[in-house]
């Protein structure tokens, strides 16, 4: 008889109603193709590849990085936590969809003295039952709803942890570019300071020969004094990229991984095709972290609704209690027990209606949340776009102009040795050569880095995801 009670009450909780408004997928706030104009390349392809980091970044030495970052960084080891956490949360919650049913037994013993026509009296007494204690039917959904809600915040901090980990990918490309450049950087500074030195020591016997002023070799030691700081200076920035590399991986870096130049590194970067459909932003793990978040504030909703309703509980109990032990499971000795009650709120002071206004307003938070998510994620791809249709012009320029600064500054250092033009003109040339260097380096890798944010924006590895993009497709834990 308990047990179809209890089944009869699970049924009852189990096909109630929901108070919870029907979720809707809100439209996307952004134009539905990406940005066209000058500043972009024509987008030519249909739709997006499924692809993983190794297909974009395709630098053995970067792989094997990547694969020590995404074993011992901390930041995901935190964010698998935290999943963990959530996904306990919900189960928790689940949990009181169903009776809570209990055991217990009991045994007590008394001793009493009475008068000496009676004697001694002895008196034990066992019991045992099993019961459900306060039993919510939830008639109106209220707990469906709750758990619901921490279904879809679990869901939530999975997809962060994508983020985190799409994140990490990007950020150690990054770095690993970084080390690149200023390794090219510093090969600058130390080419730039050996001319220098020789530059220090054709004046220095040109002034002992009487044929150059003082004024030149001390133009000349200040390019030395400034290529030597520069040099130093790019020193620190490569112990600091070890540094950064270091924390992201959380472990010491093989310097064997590093590459030698930002050619090199450029080299190992493919290109991510960004598609003709903006709709790809909805798989973008912190896209769908925010539509999620959106999901449980709107069934959260519901349970404010249904707290304003009457709360019906079953509190039911059945076993066998005896005054001995050998009695104690007789058909005589059984007995059960149950009871019903429902708590209504006559006066609150409109605080269930507050609370219902309450979690509409975080619904709408969220909805500004989940929209804005979208329109970052459309400005992160459109930017992206916009440098990658332009760098190649830039490059190019750079490169034409890097080569007529080293072709400008040999031919003035010819015609200062050969006595046809003063050491000013070397130094300018000098000069300009060394900027026009750092210069071309510094736009190689703005190319590498844009197509590592290009890789960052569209979702990265969240383009494998089958099937329609959102959270139809999640799975119950």
């Amino acid at each position: 008889m308990m047990r179809r009670a209890i089944l009869l009450a699970a049924g009852a909780s189990l096909s109630a109603c929901s108070m919870a408004p029907k979720y809707v997928r809100p439209e996307a706030p952004v134009p539905a193709s990406w940005p066209i104009g000058d500043a972009y390349l024509r987008q030519s392809e249909a739709s997006l590849p499924s692809v993983t980091y190794r297909d974009i970044f395709r630098d053995p030495r970067l792989q094997r990085i990547i694969g020590q970052a995404l074993a011992n960084n901390r930041d995901l080891r935190i964010a698998a936590a935290n999943i963990e956490a959530a996904r306990a949360q919900y189960r928790i919650q689940r949990g009181e969809l169903f009776p809570t049913i209990g055991a217990s037994g009991a045994y007590g013993y008394s001793h009493r003295n009475t008068p000496i026509a009676t004697g001694t009296a002895n008196t034990e007494s066992l019991s045992t039952s099993i019961g459900v204690t306060a039993f919510e039917l939830d008639l109106f959904g209220r707990v469906r709803s709750l758990t619901s809600a921490a279904l879809n915040r679990y869901f939530a901090q999975e997809a962060t942890a994508r983020a985190t980990r799409l994140t990490l990918v990007g950020d150690v490309a990054g770095a690993w570019l970084s080390y690149a450049a200023d390794r090219s950087l510093l090969a600058i500074a130390e080419e730039t300071a050996a001319n220098a030195r020789r530059s220090v020591s054709l004046t220095d016997a040109r002034l002992k020969g009487g044929v150059a002023p003082r004024t030149d070799l001390r133009q000349a030691e200040q390019v030395l004094a400034s290529a030597e700081a520069d040099l130093a200076a790019q020193k620190t920035a490569l112990a600091q990229d070890v540094n950064a590399l270091q924390l992201l991986i959380g472990a010491p870096v093989d310097l064997v991984l590093l590459p030698a130049s930002v050619d090199e590194a450029g080299a190992a970067i493919a290109e991510l095709p960004a598609g003709l459909d903006s709709s790809v932003l909805l798989r973008r793990p912190d896209v769908v972290s925010a539509e999620y978040a959106l999901r449980a504030a709107n069934a959260q909703i519901g349970a404010a609704r249904a707290q304003l309703f009457p709360k019906i509980s079953l509190t039911g109990l059945l076993g066998f209690a005896s005054g001995a032990l050998n009695s104690l499971f007789d058909g005589g000795a059984f007995n059960y027990s149950g009871t019903a009650n429902a708590a209504y709120p006559i006066f609150s002071g409109g605080a269930g209606s507050a609370a219902v206004a309450q979690s509409q307003t975080q619904r709408d938070a969220a909805l500004a949340t989940y929209e804005k998510a979208i329109q970052t994620a459309f400005r992160d791809v459109a930017n992206a776009l916009a440098r990658r249709g332009t760098i190649a012009d830039e490059l190019a320029a750079n490169q034409r102009n890097a080569d007529a600064a080293l072709d400008n500054y040999q031919l003035a250092d010819a015609r200062y040795r050969g006595e046809i033009d003063t050491f000013l003109a070397t130094l300018v040339a000098q000069r300009s050569l060394y900027s026009a260097q750092r210069g071309l380096v510094q736009t190689k890798l703005t190319r590498a880095t844009n197509l590592v944010t290009l890789y960052r924006a569209l979702g990265g590895d969240s383009l494998l995801d089958a099937g329609p993009a959102g959270p139809e497709l999640a799975k119950t834990p």
